[in-house]
């Protein structure tokens, strides 16, 4: 099954960081973002990737297009006659489709101009700033069995700020990082369409895929949820690049692959 992945965004908040590079290609564990997201989908066998560019994506072009030299040992020829010798294999198996969406292009857009790309009757869409611990197979299971358009996952993140539960003036309970309580949930990306939803999407710039399109399927009682209760983050400031880091260094746990490899 393919895997389309929005790239293209500008990433506004995290501008120190992004005034060079996409946002995807913030490095986790001195590897992009990007790369850990598609190594959960490659876990669970879907290795066929679209990546829908815009800001910066000739960033992404040249990492993937100089991924052999770069994380394998090599013998570079110079001279007359130049070559480069590649030592080894590479870990990945990844086919890599990297497409050109526009600069301007919102979410909606990015996702109608990769039509002619995605060519399975069912894919899947993410986007490259978020990472989690979702069972991919699960969530595929979960789309076949309700037989409608489109799956959303559902998340509860942690509250980016600590939570008092009093008794008046008293605290009777303290957590630095509480989940958003209730059932409230919000859009942790990691979809599931079939084809029929690119009559929902335009390739006009300001389609967005979280408004009119998805806001209609849900009408129409086509967008079902799925729910992940397991670990979500996404990547929208300095202070999310720290824990993804913290997090990765402990353990990681979206590193599906690194445990049941």
């Amino acid at each position: 099954m393919q895997v389309a992945i929005l790239c293209g965004g500008l990433g506004t908040r995290l501008r120190q960081e992004t005034e060079f590079r996409p946002k995807p290609t913030i490095e986790i564990g001195g590897r992009p973002l990007l790369w850990h997201i598609m190594k959960l989908y490659a876990h669970f066998g879907h290795d066929d990737f679209v990546l829908a560019l815009g800001y910066k994506g000739d960033v992404i072009r040249s990492y993937f297009i100089n991924y052999g030299v770069m994380t394998q040992d090599a013998t570079v020829r110079l001279g007359a006659n130049p070559s480069v010798t590649l030592h080894g294999s590479s870990e990945e198996s990844w086919t890599v489709t990297l497409a050109d969406t526009g600069q301007l292009a919102l979410t909606g857009a990015r996702v109608r101009r990769l039509q002619h790309y995605l060519t399975d009757e069912t894919f899947l869409l993410t986007y490259g700033d978020g990472i989690a611990d979702i069972d991919v197979k699960r969530l595929v299971e979960f789309h076949r069995r309700h037989g409608k358009i489109a799956t959303i996952t559902g998340v509860r993140p942690p509250s980016r700020f600590g939570e008092l539960v009093t008794d008046g003036t008293r605290v009777v309970d303290f957590s630095e990082k509480p989940s958003i309580s209730g059932a409230g949930y919000i859009n942790g990306g990691f979809f599931v369409f079939n084809r029929k939803v690119f009559d929902y999407l335009s390739a006009d710039n300001d389609c967005v895929l979280e408004r009119e399109p998805l806001e209609r399927l849900a009408t129409e009682g086509e967008l079902e949820m799925y729910l992940h209760e397991g670990y979500w983050h996404c990547m929208d400031t300095p202070r999310d690049i720290e824990a993804l880091e913290h997090a990765w260094r402990h353990g990681a746990p979206w590193g599906i692959w690194r445990r049941d490899g």
